[in-house]
């Protein structure tokens, strides 16, 4: 290692007191690190510094450039996804990773754009009903059931049906509760386990339906993971179950809490109303990226941007702060759709917007996303204004960065 590099610079001891001594949200202690010390900067909560990463280049290091060396760990999350492409490393994670890629690319989201379109239709229709009664609705709500239709129907080439959607709702229970459950892992499943059982029957029964589907039917990702292991033996009931979950949980929460955040920017800034869809999702994104924070573990000595990371280092990763950062995005906290018009002057650093990610393990359902998304706009806006009757108070940082509290609204 060059004689050359520096340790990353510490945020203060007292800064790090005072937050615990606020018991404020992790993100505000992230963000008084990268005010206090830059961009590649650490900070303690135990013996060991963990280093939090925000400026492009260094980004782009981690994420783009060495995915290899620094590394997911496991996590809570494993009890719900098990090994499913989230979660896998190694050679396994290759495999799964190469098998869905193909699903959600070229050809294959062509496969989709129907599945996409009537779900979009069914809330429109929906909401046509919302304006003739002028009833309330939760806009919250109603963005969680379009993006759980749309990945079902991707999943399995059916509809959502009301059972199926109750069932699982104990997806969301778990992901909930993960930040409070206890830390150890068998103890955690205990605290879960109704509801990992109501999900685990969920996903059987609609392994057995893509396995008896008629083969002459356009095919869902389910029945390609059925046909998969029928050719390779690693892909057991239970990885196709855990690859299907994965999936549920990544496919709808992020697009329902993006399309929510979305109407209530839109709330505040009527006059965006007339941008094009994919600038408001694209603006949305950069203030409410899909994946808000993203662990890393260094597995061996490094050097970014000339200070040295010990092998063992927990290095985080922040969209959230670096689509924030005043030096990237003038006057960042505006939401400015015009950001992203064709011409318009933004950032051109690979690592300076990534609500997706980046590098090797950036999100496969990326344009899945994206085109759902400007689908379901494409719909909705034009019917009109929402009026919201009462406003979230502010963010909650879990997994997403949702709103916290609910969202009731009318149609204008």
């Amino acid at each position: 290692m060059s004689t050359d590099t520096r340790p990353v610079p510490e945020l203060a001891a007292e800064a790090v007191e005072q937050w615990r001594a606020e018991e404020a949200e992790l993100v505000e202690l992230l963000a008084r690190t990268r005010r206090g010390v830059g961009g590649i900067a650490a900070f303690r909560l135990g013996p060991a510094p963990t280093v939090l990463v925000t400026d492009p280049a260094a980004v782009q290091h981690v994420l783009g450039h060495h995915p290899d060396r620094y590394v997911k760990r496991s996590h809570r999350a494993r009890m719900l996804v098990g090994d499913g492409v989230l979660s896998a490393a190694g050679d396994a994670w290759k495999r799964q990773r190469r098998l869905l890629q193909s699903q959600f690319t070229g050809t294959g989201m062509r496969r989709y754009e129907h599945r996409i379109a009537a779900a979009a239709r069914r809330t429109a229709e929906r909401w046509e009903g919302y304006r003739r009664t002028g009833e309330t609705f939760d806009v919250g709500e109603e963005m969680r059931g379009f993006a759980l239709d749309t990945v079902w129907r991707a999943l399995t080439g059916q509809p959502l049906d009301d059972r199926t959607d109750g069932e699982l709702r104990s997806v969301e229970r778990v992901v909930a509760a993960m930040p409070t459950l206890p830390t150890n892992a068998a103890d955690a499943r205990d605290a879960v386990a109704a509801d990992l059982a109501r999900i685990d029957a969920v996903a059987h029964a609609a392994i057995e339906a893509a396995r008896s589907a008629d083969p002459t039917e356009e095919p869902g990702v389910l029945r390609m993971l059925v046909e998969a292991g029928e050719r390779h033996p690693e892909y057991t009931d239970r990885l196709i179950r855990d690859e299907l979950v994965t999936l549920l949980v990544a496919g709808h929460e992020t697009t329902a809490t993006t399309l929510t955040w979305l109407f209530l920017l839109l709330d505040r800034h009527p006059e965006a109303r007339t941008a094009d869809p994919q600038a408001l999702v694209s603006e949305t994104l950069r203030l409410y990226p899909s994946a808000w924070l993203l662990p890393r573990h260094a597995l061996e000595d490094d050097v970014i941007a000339g200070h040295r990371i010990a092998a063992g280092t927990d290095v985080l990763v922040c969209p959230y702060l670096t689509h924030r950062d005043p030096a990237l995005w003038p006057d960042p906290e505006r939401f400015d759709p015009a950001r992203f018009a064709t011409d318009a002057d933004r950032p051109g650093q690979l690592g300076a917007y990534f609500p997706f990610g980046l590098g090797a393990r950036a999100c496969l359902g990326t344009r899945f996303a994206l085109r759902e998304t400007t689908a379901l706009l494409e719909l909705l806006l034009p019917m009109g204004p929402l009026v919201f009757r009462s406003r979230p108070a502010g963010a909650a940082y879990s997994i997403t960065v949702r709103p916290d509290g609910p969202t009731p609204a009318v149609l204008g």
